[in-house]
Order: C-alpha cells, then sequence, then structure tokens
C-alpha cells in the first residue's frame, strides 16, 4: 500500500503510478492491468482503480477488450494519429 497525497483524488494518483509504470517500460505492451490486483496492491476501491483506468485509456495508453480486460496499448496506438 502507498500513502497518498490528502489533497488530490486516490484515482488521479493512482493514473500517476500507473503512467509512470506504462512509461518506464515496467508495464510492456499488451500487459494485462488487473482492477483486482492493482486495487489490492494500492489498498483502494475496486472503482478507483477504474476511474484510473478509464484515464489512461482517455490518453490512449491502455485498452479494453470487453470480457478480457484492461491492457497497455503498443507504443504506436498511444501516440496521436498524425494525418
Amino acid at each position: 500500500m502507498i500513502e497518498f497525497e490528502p489533497d488530490r483524488p486516490r484515482w488521479h494518483q493512482v493514473a500517476d503510478i500507473l503512467r509512470a509504470r506504462i512509461s518506464s517500460g515496467e508495464y510492456p505492451p499488451k500487459y494485462l492491468v488487473s482492477e483486482v490486483r492493482l486495487g489490492q496492491e494500492f489498498g483502494v476501491a475496486r472503482d478507483t482503480i477504474r476511474k484510473a483506468i478509464r484515464q489512461l485509456r482517455e490518453e490512449g495508453l491502455i485498452y479494453t477488450v470487453p470480457n478480457l480486460g484492461s491492457f497497455v496499448s503498443p507504443p504506436n496506438e498511444a501516440e496521436p494519429a498524425k494525418d
């Protein structure tokens, strides 16, 4: 469990940590981002993890496959399309 900053929403802080893990390569492309495991690791509710994952999905860092889970996007999918 980590010590959270009291003046920022926990899901923001979890998203920051996940973003750092993705950019460092600790979570490589196609890595399964488990809501249950992260909830246990951070000691937060699953809804908090879902909010963090939703934010990273909006940023293109994570994609979700229904009934399978959320995964780290390959690098070319995380970059905005250039036309």
